[in-house]
């Protein structure tokens, strides 16, 4: 490691990762490239920029990438056809967002002919393995500095004495420790975890909120929501075309104005210890929604439950940093292709915190009214049928009756 000349940072501008910026230059003695992804985190990225030139960083060596619709149409996209959805509950905010830092920081380390990367993830946390395991397998020789794992500034106190001493500049907030707890943000979601809610007993305070209003201060009147499929992907709402990223900015906002998407979990880490997060993923609930309804139409029986059983498998991968593993992306071609016939509209009620299936229709629909009708089917099934059917089924464990 001591070898290392040049290495990429993912940078955000914050506390952790300018330190860690400066802790690079004097402890590596090397040149260090700054990459800072806009994953619809919804901050300024130009105050990094800034950041990074005041502590010294080149100007060519200073990449920030406007990546929002890749992070929606390649990522959050594929993962909503297989309605990811980990331990029941989480939709995967955190996880789907840091297979494509780990590739755009591979792709900059490339560009810069940089050998090695580092990043501002802890030792206990997820993140640590979600991004070295994607980088891994996107460049198998890269060598990774985590100091996390090796530097002793094992506190915040330290983190700002730190700072103090070499003049890095610190949010107002942080330095008088006003933060209390640490926020993870994209155009999927935001993540809030430590501090004040480390404690699972206590009720997360309302003010953690930032892009949803509680369902008690939600509208008094539902609102309807139209969304138009195409394989398996939302491709209008209302009737207006639109792109993925568009998509998801405008289904965070009608969620956020009716209190949709909150979320308060206690999880298992793929580290192993269990932690206390809350989440707001508000477009993201309804698009889960959603697309189980135009599914529900379009989907063959024995297609639908496979694709449940394979759900949790794949919701695990995603989770735990294997994006970029062979087993993910055979999964996604079997996903993707479920996903052909997945084509139609849905109307969805949101309403006070609830996403309510309204309606749905398709020229691929399975549904045919002809059999499943209570009035006269006109031959279309005959009832007789079911009677052997059920035997059959039944033989088994008539079998075991008698012999008990």
């Amino acid at each position: 490691m001591n070898k290392i000349k040049r290495v990429v940072l993912a940078y955000s501008g914050g506390l952790d990762t300018s330190v860690i910026l400066k802790w690079l230059q004097d402890v590596y003695e090397c040149e260090v490239v700054t990459f800072t992804a806009d994953i619809g985190q919804g901050e300024e990225l130009e105050p990094a920029r800034k950041k990074a030139i005041q502590l010294g960083i080149k100007k060519e060596h200073i990449f920030i990438q406007d990546l929002r619709e890749e992070f929606v149409r390649d990522f959050v996209f594929p993962m909503f056809r297989a309605n990811a959805v980990y331990e029941g509950e989480y939709l995967l905010g955190t996880s789907i967002a840091r297979p494509l830092i780990a590739k755009g920081m591979i792709d900059v380390a490339r560009k810069t002919k940089a050998d090695a990367i580092a990043h501002g993830a802890t030792g206990k946390g997820n993140d640590q393995v979600r991004f070295e395991l994607g980088a891994y397998a996107l460049m198998p020789d890269v060598k990774i500095i985590a100091p996390w794992r090796e530097w002793d500034l094992t506190s915040r106190e330290k983190l700002l004495k730190y700072a103090d001493q070499h003049g890095i500049p610190v949010d107002y907030k942080k330095k008088k420790g006003e933060a209390p707890y640490s926020m993870d943000a994209n155009l999927l979601h935001i993540s809030y975890e430590g501090g004040v809610l480390e404690d699972p007993s206590k009720e997360a305070g309302d003010d953690i909120w930032r892009l949803t209003v509680s369902p008690e201060k939600a509208p008094n009147k539902p609102e309807y929501v139209e969304f138009e499929y195409r394989k398996g992907d939302i491709v209008a709402v209302n009737g207006k075309k639109m792109s993925p990223a568009q998509v998801l900015t405008e289904l965070n906002r009608l969620g956020g104005k009716h209190g949709v998407g909150r979320l308060d979990l206690v999880e298992n880490r793929y580290v192993g210890m269990k932690s206390r997060g809350c989440y707001e993923t508000p477009g993201g609930t309804i698009m889960l929604k959603a697309h189980r309804a135009i599914e529900s139409l379009t989907l063959d029986r024995e297609v639908a439950h496979l694709k449940d059983d394979l759900m949790p498998r794949y919701a695990m991968l995603v989770y735990s940093g294997y994006w970029w593993s062979p087993e993910r992306k055979a999964l996604q071609v079997l996903i993707d292709h479920t996903q052909e016939q997945v084509s139609g509209t849905v109307v969805m009620k949101l309403y006070k915190g609830n996403v309510i299936t309204a309606s749905r229709k398709s020229k691929q629909s399975l549904f045919d009214y002809k059999v499943v009708t209570f009035e006269e089917d006109q031959g279309a099934y005959n009832q007789a049928d079911a009677g052997g059917f059920i035997k059959l089924n039944a033989l088994r464990m008539r079998i075991a009756a008698k012999r008990r």
